[in-house]
Order: C-alpha cells, then structure tokens, then sequence
C-alpha cells in the first residue's frame, strides 16, 4: 500500500519562501504522476503542480514563476515555493496516479498525503 507524509509547511510573512516535500512508502512507480494540490478554507481543492515520470512538469497560472516541483530518485517529490503570497494560504497535498498521466482533476489520483498547511502573512 502506498503511503504519501507531507511536511514542510509552516507559517511565513509575504514574499517568503517554503519547501514542501512529500515522502513515498510502500510501492510506487517511477512512470506514475505525482502532483501537489492545495485547499484554501472554503474553497475546492485545487491543484497547483504536476510531475510526470518522464519528467513533464505543469503549473497553475496562479503559481507559475514562483514555485517549483520536483522529484528525487522519481519517490520524493518536492515543491518550492518563492515569493509566497496570502493567497496562497492553504493545506497542501501530495498525490499520486498508478492508473493515468498528470491530469488537474482530483478524481485521477488514487494515492493522497494528509496534507501540510501554509500560511502567508501580509
């Protein structure tokens, strides 16, 4: 059974920095899609990164030019985050696909963390 332990989350001032990551256990493939998606209070979880096993990566407009995710040895994976804004205030969520490639949709992805919450400052 795949297991997915975020951590790194924490609280920071605007245009501060974090690092997530994500720990995989159990089994887990290199080809599978493995993403980060953040919930706001109130809000639809929405996704914010994507990392296929090819090495493809997506990102949400809101996002782009400010984070960055990544993988080591295709089992961890990573996102960086610069210039962090309040909106970007949320729990954020490492998920995994056995089953299809990279899609925005949370029904895609059968493996998910228990999240680790950011929150921004002004």
């Amino acid at each position: 059974q795949v297991q997915l332990a975020e951590s790194g989350g924490g609280s920071v001032q605007d245009g501060g920095t974090l690092r997530l990551s994500c720990e995989a256990s159990g089994y887990s493939d290199s080809g599978w899609c493995m993403a980060w998606f953040r919930q706001a209070p109130g809000k639809e979880r929405e996704g914010v990164a994507t990392h296929q096993g090819n090495g493809r990566t997506t990102y949400a407009d809101s996002v782009k030019g400010r984070f960055t995710i990544s993988r080591d040895n295709a089992k961890n994976l990573f996102l960086q985050m610069y210039s962090l804004k309040p909106e970007d205030t949320a729990m954020y969520y490492c998920a995994a696909s056995s089953w299809v490639d990279c899609t925005w949709y949370r029904s895609d992805y059968n493996y998910w963390g228990q999240g680790t919450q950011v929150t921004v400052s002004s």
